[in-house]
């Protein structure tokens, strides 16, 4: 067992939605110090908990200067990346952060003799599914050049393990809601981007039939799981998925948040399908449950209730975050490095 407690932790992407989270998870397990390493584009400072042992480097994972602070850590867990829609209209830079800059970050781990390296990678590496629930096995065949480089990462893990016998463990989430997540940019996802819609009295925009399906974890538990995961000397070398096992539309996501926003008589606006959009996904949690017992704790309606009463204690007006959404954020110019 690889205790988290007293451990020096470097977490890339630790600004970001899911990397916070992870931090704060790290705390309440006694981490001994945590490194976070962002450049803040889509990260921001407010997220990074306000603790003596955290550390905050704003550097692009990328360069020289986060790449050496791999050398002080016992574990490094790996979320920094480029999105799905960044990757429509930057593949290339796409490429370089989720694909190559966690082959130099695997190198670097190595040389310095790191105790565990937790690479998360996201259940876009499958693609649309071809049978349901989606276990480890299942085909990976990604539908955009984010899921290509995210899979491409997970292979250099685990050549790692395989050639070199690192300490690696891989981590598909899928799809991670709750406080802090993105609704600017191309980094916005559909539940807080709906969610400022309803509380400024606009319908949700649903981008073809809505009925593409998606398996939506709350970050808490999605923290709790990579930090279980990174813990269990039974999963080095392993591939897990983790999600809640239950399946939601996005014609039912939609629906969800007008009633719990109290705008129920808010039908949505349909449009065309986006470009790479996985048709289906469901998770089967059989592994990360036979390693860790893992659960989730918290279910899809109550998390939407409580993300919800978030976005609404928000220091900035339902108009003023409607202002950074952008309606097709697959061709947005510019992007960063989160998690």
């Amino acid at each position: 067992m690889t205790a988290l407690q007293d451990a020096r932790v470097l977490v890339t992407g630790g600004a970001g939605f899911i990397g916070s989270h992870l931090v704060d998870e790290l705390l309440r397990r006694d981490a001994a110090s945590v490194t976070v390493v962002d450049n803040l584009v889509n990260g921001r400072r407010e997220n990074v908990a306000d603790d003596a042992r955290v550390r905050l480097v704003a550097e692009d994972v990328r360069s020289a200067a986060a790449l050496a602070l791999v050398d002080d850590a016992d574990v490094v867990f790996h979320l920094a990346c480029l999105g799905v829609r960044h990757s429509l209209h930057d593949p290339r830079e796409n490429h370089e952060v989720n694909a190559t800059a966690t082959l130099e970050l695997l190198e670097r781990a190595r040389a310095a003799g790191v105790g565990r390296f937790v690479h998360v990678s996201s259940s876009e590496v499958f693609g649309t599914a071809q049978y349901a629930p989606m276990d480890e096995k299942h085909p990976t065949w990604p539908e955009t050049v984010y899921g290509g480089s995210k899979l491409a990462g997970e292979a250099y893990a685990r050549a790692a393990y395989r050639t070199h016998g690192m300490p690696v463990v891989v981590v598909r989430p899928f799809n991670t809601f709750g406080p802090r997540s993105h609704f600017e940019g191309d980094s916005g996802e559909v539940l807080p981007r709906t969610i400022v819609r309803a509380l400024c009295g606009l319908p949700a925009f649903v981008y073809g039939d809505g009925e593409q399906t998606r398996d939506f974890l709350h970050v808490t538990d999605t923290a709790r799981a990579l930090a279980d995961i990174a813990g269990c000397d039974a999963a080095v070398g392993r591939t897990v998925n983790v999600g809640s096992g239950a399946e939601v539309t996005i014609n039912d996501l939609v629906s969800t948040v007008a009633r719990l926003a109290g705008r129920p008589d808010l039908e949505p606006e349909r449009l065309e399908a986006r470009p790479g959009d996985v048709r289906r996904l469901l998770v089967d949690n059989t592994l990360v449950r036979e390693l860790t017992g893992f659960e989730p704790r918290t279910s899809f309606e109550q998390g939407v209730a409580d993300l919800v009463e978030w976005f609404r204690g928000r220091p900035e007006s339902p108009q003023e975050m409607l202002g950074r959404i952008e309606d097709r954020n697959w061709v947005a110019a510019g992007a960063g490095v989160t998690a």
